[in-house]
């Protein structure tokens, strides 16, 4: 094992990719819990498609992926809670809208400059060879502001995500805090697409969130247990697309569905045991 960790950080990819990743999905799986509890939970879905109209406008104007990606996103999340929050289009259907229509221009524009190649499978799915060494400077900068504006609000987030009512109520400005939590998801999802993918990337979000709330029950221990679950995950799935060659992005996928089975087994046993 000891010899396999020493190969895999011998390659500055695979140390650029265990950097990014792991603090990009510790900072997903915070998030996470938010948007799950919110019911919220396909705002990443519907970002990480205007993450990839937006890869696709950078690399036809040969510009920085992140450069582009990162103020085009953030946009669309506000614009996406603008939209739910002031008009008739509500919830999924203003998701729906504005991702498929990303995903559209994204499409369009690199049929008519580069072509239907390679590179939109990376976008698509993802690739830690993708990664320069100023993607991961960015990312690892982001990704602390990320979680410290998590920790400083934390008490307010949580206000927000259990009872938004009463946040208001106690003076809490709970439009402001909603706007943060999708703001730094908007940087999460920019910041996770090069290694997952447009298409996977909302798994680092939703799937922690969703495995640790099979056995805890109070927030802070579904924070922390979502925490650990993300990165172990990202870990393993990382060294078992390494050793066996597979695709990244859905080896980590494919990691945080057998934790979340193993979590749901062990909720149902405890289960029977208590009724009987």
């Amino acid at each position: 094992m000891l010899d396999l960790l020493k190969e895999m950080f011998s390659y500055p990819f695979m140390v650029r990719a265990i950097l990014v990743g792991t603090i990009v999905a510790l900072c997903s799986s915070l998030l996470g819990v938010s948007l799950v509890l919110k019911r919220y939970s396909m705002i990443g879905d519907g970002l990480s498609h205007v993450g990839f109209g937006a890869l696709a406008l950078a690399t036809a104007l040969n510009m920085a992926p992140l450069t582009i990606s990162i103020p085009i996103v953030v946009l669309a999340a506000f614009l996406l809670l603008r939209i739910n929050e002031s008009s008739r289009i509500k919830g999924d259907a203003a998701i729906a809208l504005i991702s498929t229509g990303a995903l559209a221009i994204g499409v369009m524009v690199i049929s008519l400059t580069t072509g239907m190649n390679t590179d939109v499978c990376n976008y698509l799915f993802g690739s830690i060879l993708s990664m320069s060494q100023s993607d991961v400077n960015l990312s690892v900068v982001l990704s602390v502001i990320v979680l410290v504006l998590f920790i400083l609000f934390y008490n307010r987030i949580f206000s927000v995500t259990f009872d938004e009512s009463f946040a208001k109520a106690t003076g809490t400005n709970a439009g402001l805090y909603n706007t943060l939590i999708a703001l730094l998801t908007a940087l999460m999802i920019v910041l996770g697409m090069r290694m997952m993918g447009a298409l996977l990337i909302t798994s680092l979000i939703v799937f922690p969130a969703l495995t640790s709330m099979r056995l805890c029950k109070k927030f802070k221990a579904v924070i922390i247990n979502s925490a650990i679950i993300s990165v172990i995950c990202l870990w393993a799935g990382l060294t078992f697309s390494y050793v066996y060659a597979t695709p990244t992005g859905a080896s980590i996928v494919l990691c945080n569905i057998i934790v979340f089975f193993l979590y749901w087994v062990i909720q149902t046993v405890k289960g029977v045991i208590c009724r009987a």
